[in-house]
């Protein structure tokens, strides 16, 4: 075991992550638009005591390839909106941190930080925002304010090319977290008084101007929101290339990451470090967790879960392609796997399932009883935030350090 903790998380999309999922035996695609189907799905990722669930969220139907629409009906199509689902499923839960994505260019900055303060106020402290560009041009013409590269097939097969092709959406997309981060601050923690006596409900000069002036936008401020319990919710962004590992040294609190093996893992936690570097960002005074990517599949009998996946693969009509790394095996091989990769260096896993709830349940039932037996993941709940969860301090705001 090593010395520090580590970090579990589970990606929660539709039926699943593979292609076939909803279509696979105790699937329930039924139940997709409805909110006792989400809430199962976390009340068991909260019953494995993860510290997190991220819920997807898009412009436009899902598509087979993530930078076009297609016509395909044999695939999940449609979504709710993440942030208004995290909103709901906050009170129908107490430990797990919930961290939905909302798409940052076409989204105001200040309606999202509006957005994510109160889904902090409703989770009591366990709210998340992951950030997200729009990389399908084909978005904006939901919106008509203004028109997005259109990647080709081409550059989409390279990371680096889709993110050189893409810098000036993350360029903006750090302006817009750092606007957010600003509106959150705007309100000192004391600026409310609630005192009926004096007639003193806030203290006028506890609330804060944030005078943005940015290339892509201006904002005066402050926020119509208090300053959330966290303080700051905590901001995660996923990463494939030196981009976006530059987003997040600037922007992110947890960057989720995608390996294929373990000289892999070596390779992206040296980027993850030299894009900090090139940002100008002390990772001793403002922590970055890095957590890698993995789709699961998991089944206790070995050799069971790599022909369910051929099963999913003769379903869809083609092998499965991801991202991420692929895993299909058993709780025992997937536990050794992480504490392996944890040793090189990794904080955590965000665990993407392949098929829900089935794959979900083995990591919460089979996983993590797995990594407990190895004394490697905790027995019970020891924080009541996210930023707790992730042994992330909770920071004051700006604005009171200078008043």
């Amino acid at each position: 075991m090593t010395t520090t903790p580590l970090h579990l998380a589970v990606a929660l999309d539709g039926a699943g992550w593979h292609p076939a999922a909803w279509r696979a035996t105790g699937a329930r695609p039924a139940d997709l638009f409805t909110p006792g189907y989400w809430a199962d799905l976390v009340a068991e990722a909260e019953r494995g005591l993860l510290d997190l669930v991220t819920l997807e969220d898009f412009l436009g139907p899902q598509s087979a390839a993530f930078h076009r629409p297609d016509d395909r009906t044999d695939q999940v199509r449609g979504s709710l909106d993440a942030v208004l689902l995290a909103a709901r499923l906050a009170p129908l839960t107490r430990h797990i941190g919930l961290v939905p994505t909302a798409n940052v260019t076409h989204t105001e900055p200040f309606h999202l930080s509006l957005a994510v303060a109160t889904l902090d106020f409703a989770a009591t402290g366990r709210a998340g925002w992951r950030p997200q560009i729009a990389s399908r041009a084909a978005d904006a013409a939901h919106f008509g304010r203004r028109t997005t590269p259109q990647l080709t097939d081409e550059e989409a097969r390279d990371p680096e090319r889709i993110a050189a092709r893409l810098r000036p959406l993350f360029d903006e997309a750090a302006d817009v977290v750092e606007v957010v981060r600003r509106l959150w601050d705007s309100w000192e923690d004391d600026a409310e008084i609630r005192d009926a006596a004096t007639g003193r409900f806030i203290d006028r000069d506890r609330i804060h101007h944030i005078d943005f002036e940015g290339p892509h936008f201006s904002v005066r401020g402050p926020s119509i929101t208090p300053r959330p319990p966290q303080g700051q919710p905590v901001v995660a962004s996923l990463a494939h290339a030196s981009v976006p590992y530059e987003f997040a040294a600037r922007a992110s609190d947890v960057v989720f990451v995608t390996p294929r093996d373990l000289a892999g893992t070596a390779a992206v936690l040296a980027e993850v470090d030299a894009a900090a570097k090139t940002v100008g960002r002390d990772r001793e005074d403002r922590p970055l967790l890095v957590l890698a990517d993995l789709l699961v599949l998991l089944d206790d009998v070995p050799g069971e879960a790599a022909r369910r996946l051929a099963r999913l693969d003769e379903l869809a009509g083609a092998p499965l392609a991801s991202d991420a790394e692929i895993f299909a095996g058993t709780p025992d091989e997937l536990a050794d796997l992480l504490l392996d990769r944890h040793a090189a260096g990794l904080d955590g896993f965000r665990l993407r399932p392949a098929v829900l709830p089935h794959d979900l349940t083995a990591v919460t039932r089979g996983l993590v009883p797995a990594l407990r037996r190895r004394s490697a993941f905790r027995g019970a709940y020891t924080a009541s935030t996210l930023r707790g969860h992730l042994g992330l301090a909770r920071p004051e705001s700006r604005y009171a350090r200078k008043r």
